[in-house]
């Protein structure tokens, strides 16, 4: 009987010690397996992070590059209308210059009315003065062309003084042109007394309404 328990002490220590032993494997594969999984999650949650973190600088790189490329398209356009005023500025003041310069061509070319005695169309030497102080000017310009105009005082017909002042017209463009100027760019037109520059009565209207005019044409553009 004694023998008997004995072996029943026995069996029931060897079931103690192997309840034991797999409690403790299990614990160990338990704490394993925790060990793993949080392992797991860390990778997880460093690799989110890591991902978050990319894409934050791939913004940044984006909205980086479209900032520059607005500010090189505003440089760009600031470049361009900058051109823009200083290409208008150059062409308003070549305007201005060629303007200026056209006028004083002009100034230059002209010929102050000349006079003549009454009822004659032969130059005076004071009329021949003027002539040769303007004909210079036309030898410069000589795309420059010259209208004569010959005017009369208002005593006699009106065919005496279109006759008349076709004359005195006639007379100052032969004069020009021995000075050099070429025929072809001399062209003569009498008025008579259809155009007086003074409307007067007397000697002293008639006296300035007894010229050749000049008009000046310039060359076309």
């Amino acid at each position: 009987m004694r023998k008997n328990w004995l072996w029943v002490g026995l069996i029931a220590l060897v079931l103690c010690l192997s309840v034991a032993f797999l409690t403790g494997c299990a614990k160990k594969a338990a704490l394993k397996d925790g060990a793993l999984v949080t392992t797991q999650e860390q990778k997880a949650a460093a690799s989110g992070t890591s991902v978050t973190a990319a894409q934050a600088r791939a913004q940044d790189d984006a909205a980086a590059r479209e900032r520059a490329l607005r500010e090189q398209a505003l440089r760009e356009k600031a470049a361009r209308e900058a051109a823009e005023k200083a290409a208008r500025e150059a062409a308003d003041k070549a305007k201005q210059e060629a303007k200026a310069k056209a006028a004083a061509i002009l100034k230059e070319l002209q010929i102050a009315d000349i006079y003549f005695d009454f009822d004659k169309y032969n130059l005076r030497p004071d009329a021949q003065e003027i002539l040769k102080k303007g004909a210079p000017a036309y030898l410069k310009y000589r795309d420059y062309k010259l209208v004569v105009e010959g005017h009369c005082d208002e005593r006699g017909t009106a065919e005496y003084n279109l006759a008349l002042g076709e004359k005195r017209a006639t007379e100052a463009a032969k004069y020009l042109a021995n000075l050099g100027i070429e025929k072809e760019r001399i062209k003569t037109i009498s008025y008579g007394k259809e155009m007086p520059r003074d409307k007067g009565h007397d000697e002293a209207a008639w006296a300035k309404n007894r010229r050749a005019h000049f008009v000046i044409f310039p060359p076309v553009k």
